[in-house]
């Protein structure tokens, strides 16, 4: 295999990682970043467009890495073509790669007027983007339903250097957030919702819709709390899975002298199983998991909470 071809695959997985990119389905245009959710997401979209399909090995083998070993000509024809070329002869015919062997001709003032030319346009944008603010604006859906958050979204935004900054979304669960970095990082929080990091680049829509996967154990929690209690044996066996032995458990009490409370494990399934409890129709503030288990938990209760 000459160095012309190899340089000819290095070229195709660039193109690969900037076409994903394109589309918001990975997090870097280079490939050799990519992990678990970037290959799955290549896995998908290489099966959505042509049908086509590699292993996780085979990726870590030939894409990720910087093998000296060429693919079969089948996968480099697929690859081609999800690229929307007709194979890779029509690949190599559209991308001019010169060989390390060949003599280089190129005129040296060319070269460097080019290098300037480049340079002045590089400073240009640079001074452009540092002075232009973008607004984003992200609206946050429940991904099994589809449908609005109404819940409170607390979103705290992080940026280099700076103390993080926090801001809450509107009644229908969207915000907007200004800024004029290269990219826009922040961490979505609600109390029956999975906590996510969001990292969007400036070259990213503007607009978006987030979908957010439901934090069932607060839910659960949540509805056991305002339901009767018809088969308290059971629900103490479900409620024992989803707490850890050692939980921290914390009741926030709004207008009394009491501040809040703190229940262990027992005390609080106890609360919330037995007839006679206190412990009634609570709203969940904050879950922290640790091995799939709550290890800390803070929630609210209220009187008017009934009706809700």
């Amino acid at each position: 295999m000459s160095d012309i071809e190899l340089k000819y695959f290095f070229q195709l997985k660039k193109e690969i990682g900037q076409t994903l990119f394109s589309k918001n389905k990975v997090s870097s245009t280079d490939v050799s970043e990519w992990k678990g959710n970037d290959i799955m997401s290549f896995q998908d979209d290489l099966m959505q467009k042509i049908n086509g399909r590699i292993s996780e090995k085979w990726f870590y083998t030939h894409i990720k890495s910087s093998s000296e070993k060429l693919p079969r000509i089948d996968m480099l024809n697929m690859l081609s073509t999800y690229l929307d070329y007709k194979d890779w002869n029509d690949f190599k015919s559209k991308n001019t790669i010169k060989d390390s062997k060949e003599k280089k001709s190129s005129k040296k003032f060319i070269v460097v007027g080019l290098i300037a030319v480049l340079a002045l346009v590089g400073l240009t944008y640079v001074f452009s983007t540092l002075s232009q603010t973008t607004k984003y604006r992200f609206c946050f859906v429940d991904k099994d339903r589809l449908v609005s958050i109404e819940d409170p979204i607390e979103i705290e935004i992080l940026r280099e250097n700076e103390s993080s900054t926090f801001m809450n979304c509107d009644q229908g669960g969207c915000v907007e957030i200004e800024g004029n970095d290269k990219y826009v990082k922040f961490v979505v929080r609600s109390a029956y919702y999975k906590s996510d990091t969001i990292i969007r680049s400036s070259q990213s829509n503007t607009s978006e819709q987030v979908k957010l996967l439901v934090n069932d154990y607060a839910l659960m929690i949540h509805i056991f709390s305002k339901s009767e209690v018809k088969s308290w044996k059971e629900r103490r066996k479900q409620l024992d899975k989803m707490i850890s032995e050692n939980a921290q458990i914390i009741q926030i009490n709004e207008g009394s002298e009491i501040a809040m409370e703190i229940y262990n494990k027992t005390e609080f399934i106890d609360k919330l199983t037995m007839p006679t409890s206190g412990l009634k129709n609570i709203k969940v503030i904050e879950t922290i998991f640790q091995d799939s288990q709550i290890v800390k938990m803070r929630f609210i209760q209220k009187e008017n909470l009934i009706n809700e």
